[in-house]
């Protein structure tokens, strides 16, 4: 009787606990393991699906609601999702609509012009701000700890990060943040992205925002992207700036002066 034979240990086993990406995936033949195609092809229809199903903006502001955040909905230049995956530079502004309506509510309201603005939108994964958005403001506000004014959450469609800028500077903001959905990739549909611009005003680059990414459960979850946003934005207010000029030392301890050497 000849005794049975097990398969070898799985050499990548041990890494693949540490990580998504797919590593080690073998091979049958000259191919892959039929799963391993299946599992991609599924992961690649995640992705699509997660830039093409639109914002649902009555739950989303519902949600934001019951959590006590007033809530607007603008909308992009972009009519419809295919010009804006065409055209991104209609993502970046409000429709004049939108804008009108946004000027009219700062000129009619009370009081002061908020230090932050608050946007958050679809990007090019709405389960990312579906999911992840309300939950990150929840515990941004408590990070903040009244350190700044918030504006109402602007809950906004069809939208790039630099749409931001131009909400920002119609508000009077000093600063506005925007939480949006990330690109997404083939392990992570959901991942969210927050970009901080201090003084907004339409035309900001880039290199004058900071960012803190890949918010999601399997990322840097919604606890720690709030403290991270957080200083930021504590951060920018208190030194006037933001982007490359505004290094992210928050997980950096802090070392009183007085402090012994050694």
């Amino acid at each position: 009787m000849t005794t049975p034979t097990h398969p070898p240990p799985d050499p990548w086993a041990a890494l693949r606990r540490h990580t998504p990406a797919r590593i080690g995936l073998g091979r049958s033949g000259h191919s892959l393991p039929t799963a391993e195609v299946l599992a991609f092809a599924a992961a690649h229809a995640q992705a699509r699906d997660a830039v093409h199903t639109p914002l649902d903006t009555a739950r989303l502001c519902a949600d934001l609601q019951a959590d006590g955040w007033a809530t607007h909905t603008l909308a992009s230049r972009a009519p419809d999702r295919a010009t804006y995956l065409r055209r991104p530079d209609l993502g970046r502004r409000l429709d004049p609509a939108s804008a009108n309506a946004l000027a009219t509510a700062v000129a009619t309201g009370a009081g002061p012009a908020p230090e932050v603005a608050l946007v958050l939108a679809d990007g090019l994964s709405a389960l990312a701000a579906q999911a992840h958005g309300p939950e990150v403001l929840r515990h941004l506000r408590q990070a903040l700890a009244g350190a700044a004014s918030l504006s109402p959450v602007f809950v906004a469609t069809q939208a790039r990060v630099a749409l931001a800028d131009e909400v920002g500077a119609l508000t009077g903001a000093q600063a506005v943040l925007i939480l949006l959905g990330e690109r997404p990739g083939l392990s992570s549909p959901d991942s969210l992205g927050a970009y901080l611009t201090f003084a907004p005003r339409v035309g900001r680059s880039d290199a004058e925002r900071n960012c803190v990414s890949n918010i999601r459960p399997g990322g840097l979850d919604a606890v720690a992207a709030a403290g991270r946003i957080a200083w930021l934005l504590r951060e920018a207010l208190r030194r006037r700036l933001s982007g490359v000029a505004l290094k992210d030392e928050s997980t950096t301890p802090v070392i009183p002066l007085d402090a012994p050497a050694g």
